[in-house]
């Protein structure tokens, strides 16, 4: 098992689970995180630290096009472990659907 940033990160990116996680196995792209599969040691600490409930553990039904996309992205990102603060319009972005295929940039994010 692993847990895999979902489509909610997009644009809102908040970054209180890099803070916690014990093994610096967050990417940042330019607008969203991810979690390099083969790094995460499952302990689940950064779950309840999202404020937009994006973060999931894999064995959630239908996330195996998030684990692929995080594993994808987790190669070409640089890795981040400091929080910083989100987009000033995040909180506009929670919740909204649909941006996976309007918002999600490929581009890399700054790292630490």
């Amino acid at each position: 098992m692993t847990y895999v940033v979902t489509e909610n990160c997009i644009k809102c990116k908040y970054m209180d689970c890099v803070e916690v996680c014990p093994v610096d196995c967050f990417y940042e792209g330019a607008n969203m995180l991810v979690i390099h599969p083969d790094e995460c040691i499952d302990c689940g600490v950064c779950e309840p630290e999202c404020p937009a409930e994006a973060i999931k553990p894999d064995t959630e039904p239908g996330l195996e096009s998030w684990l692929q996309l995080n594993a994808e992205y987790a190669q070409n990102w640089p890795n981040i472990t400091i929080k910083r603060d989100p987009p000033p319009d995040a909180k506009e972005w929670d919740g909204k659907p649909g941006k996976l295929e309007s918002c999600f940039s490929p581009e890399p994010g700054e790292g630490d």
